[in-house]
Order: C-alpha cells, then structure tokens, then sequence
C-alpha cells in the first residue's frame, strides 16, 4: 500500500498462544489498498504443547506482571511512533484492535501509553479489572470505545459485561457494544462493518 492511499492504520494484538503472523491473515478481508494493518507480537514466546512443536506467544504472566505490562507499552508506543512517521497522523485514523489476552493489552496500552487511538475495539474480553477508570477515562472517552461479543463466546460474562457497563456510566464514557452469532473467534462480516464506521 502506498503511504498516500492509506487512511487507517490499524494495529491488531493477538490473543494468548497466538502468533502474529497467523493472527494478521484474519484481517486479509480489510486489505482494500486504503488499510495497513500492523500485527505487533507479545514479547513472550512458548512452546503450546507438550511436544515442543507448536510456538505461541504471550503477552504478559503473572510473574513481574507490571514490568511485564510496562514492557510492552513501551514496545507497542515505539511500534506507533515508527508507522506513524511514514503516515501523518491528522492523515490517518488509527484503529486499535485487542482479541482476547490482546484487549487488555490494548486497553492497557492506549490508556497509559503515548498513542492515541481513533477507535478501540475491544474482541472476546472487557477492560481488565485493574484498570483505573478515573485515571484512563480521558483517553477512553476519546478513543470511540467498542465491545465485540461473540453470543456463543462463554469467556465473557454478560453480567460482568452489565458490571462494566454500569461502571463505564458512571465514569461518563461512551461505548458500544456489537454482537455476532458465534463464539471466542474474529468474525469477517464484523470486521468489514467495525472498518467501515
């Protein structure tokens, strides 16, 4: 894609024991020559099986978890700072895109890192628990803050849903949130809707 033809980038984290390679092809339904799509890796590689065959990547653990999360938003801001020199960014909307472990990721990412986002979506997960709203409300508030569900996805609760969605209120940030028949997967059809408002 030409730096000139393009008008979002989006930056897309994987979910935990993915790699981002894989992850990427997932957004081959976007490539219209207007969209970069960035797939930024977790910083921690393991082995998924006991065989020692098949790679995934993590990305954080419990162990040292916050220079784990320190760790990756500074990576991730430094990733945002090296595409956005090759497109202006008054140019360009930035999508941030987190599927599964990757939506705390992002979350964590956009709301105590140096990046902006234009929209934040938020894929089979919710705001991690931890995250302070009064401290990130600003830069959720500006980010066009969006839950995607997958109905038949049992790793999101709906009354933990309605628990964030009453504190999301409280703290006056705006949200959306889409839902889509199927489970803990990316889902073409909502993709094309998500890049195209």
């Amino acid at each position: 894609t030409h730096r000139r033809d393009v008008r979002q980038v989006w930056f897309v984290c994987h979910g935990y024991g993915q790699l981002a390679q894989q992850f990427l092809r997932q957004f081959e339904v976007l490539d219209d020559g207007r969209r970069l799509i960035v797939a930024p890796e977790g910083l921690s590689r393991y082995y998924t099986d006991h065989m020692e065959r098949r790679v995934g990547a993590s990305w954080m653990t419990g162990e040292d978890r916050l220079s784990e999360i320190s760790d990756y938003v500074d990576y991730l801001d430094a990733l945002y700072e090296h595409v956005l020199k090759r497109h202006r960014r008054s140019c360009v909307d930035v999508y941030v895109l987190g599927f599964s472990q990757g939506a705390a990721t992002a979350a964590r990412w956009i709301s105590h890192g140096s990046a902006t986002a234009d929209r934040l979506i938020l894929w089979a997960a919710l705001l991690p628990p931890d995250l302070d709203l009064g401290i990130a409300w600003g830069k959720l508030e500006d980010s066009r803050l969006t839950f995607v569900v997958g109905e038949q996805d049992e790793g999101v609760r709906t009354s933990e849903l309605e628990e964030l969605e009453a504190r999301l209120v409280d703290h006056q940030i705006p949200y959306e949130t889409v839902s889509f028949t199927g489970g803990h997967r990316l889902d073409p059809d909502v993709l094309r809707s998500l890049a195209a408002t």
